[in-house]
């Protein structure tokens, strides 16, 4: 493998920017893009290469696609100004973003008429090991796709799970992770302004569960949250509709039941109802505030 690796990081939300900062402290030539400049002009200051996509892209080794869903995802591979056609032949798309696993094989398979690999790669860890590059990655694809991302995935991974030969295993690990994850958020909301009905402080339940049986990572990643009353986005309210809404939809297609994921993604969708969209995903806590009366951290009724 060549010493320096041309790599492309589409999307730079609280990932997406992580993910490209780790591949630049590898050592990769490291170009990223977003529909905002900003954080364009930012990875820039720290070391990323500022040229436009079309210019570079046939000299790409590994792009790797964080945007938030499969829609977006197709659009930069095939859209209007979509890459694949422009990239040269052995390089590797690295999909991250939560989607089902049929439409990771589709994409696999468009990619691979134009000589292009393609590795289902959703990721797992939040923002923070995304800038430390110690996320994990459920990868799933050929082996000619891993040696070709096998760069990106060691800049931006601390585990790399391997999972399937093809696309689509990978896709549907996440989705698994996904229900547990998007559960236990609204659990522990749940949890918590429950524990404030019977005179439990948020600080008291956080210090006390975090150390019970009751905890998981969720809680003690996003309790804390609450308890200071920042709610700025690490993982936002608005992934969840759609993230759980790939877990029912992929459910009732194998006519499975998921009624916890289905009272979890309820809670989520009145959130943005309420406007909490664009704040991180523990903001699903001012919803069970709101309707029990209940004044969180930071707030006033």
């Amino acid at each position: 493998m060549k010493k320096e690796h041309n790599t492309a990081v589409v999307g730079l939300g609280s990932m997406g920017y992580g993910m490209a900062l780790s591949c630049v402290r590898a050592g990769h030539k490291t170009y990223g893009y977003d529909v905002s400049p900003e954080p364009m002009r930012r990875l820039q200051n720290e070391g990323g290469q500022g040229e436009k996509l079309f210019e570079i892209i046939s000299t790409i080794d590994a792009v790797m696609v964080v945007v938030l869903n499969a829609r977006q995802t197709e659009d930069v591979l095939f859209g209007t100004h979509g890459i694949v056609a422009q990239m040269r032949k052995g390089s590797v798309i690295v999909a991250c973003a939560t989607m089902p696993p049929d439409f990771a094989r589709d994409m696999e398979e468009r990619c691979s008429m134009f000589g292009v690999f393609y590795l289902d790669a959703p990721i797992s860890g939040g923002s923070i090991k995304a800038a430390a590059g110690q996320l994990s990655i459920m990868a799933s694809g050929t082996s000619e796709a891993f040696a070709a991302a096998s760069a990106v995935l060691n800049a931006t991974a601390e585990t790399i799970f391997k999972i399937g030969k093809t696309a689509g295993p990978g896709s549907a690990m996440k989705a698994v992770n996904q229900l547990l994850a998007g559960v236990h958020i609204a659990t522990m909301a749940e949890a918590l302004t429950f524990g404030m009905t019977q005179g439990v402080a948020p600080e008291m339940f956080l210090e006390v569960i975090s150390k019970c049986a009751g905890s998981s990572w969720m809680l003690e990643n996003r309790a804390p949250h609450i308890v200071s009353g920042d709610y700025s986005p690490h993982s936002q309210v608005n992934i969840w509709p759609k993230d759980l809404g790939i877990v029912l939809d992929i459910a009732r297609a194998a006519n499975l039941g998921t009624p916890l994921a289905a009272a979890a993604l309820k809670q989520f969708e009145e959130a943005v109802e309420m406007g909490l969209g664009g704040e991180d995903d523990s903001a699903v806590a001012k919803v069970y505030a709101h309707n029990a009366g209940l004044s969180l951290p930071g707030e006033i009724l």
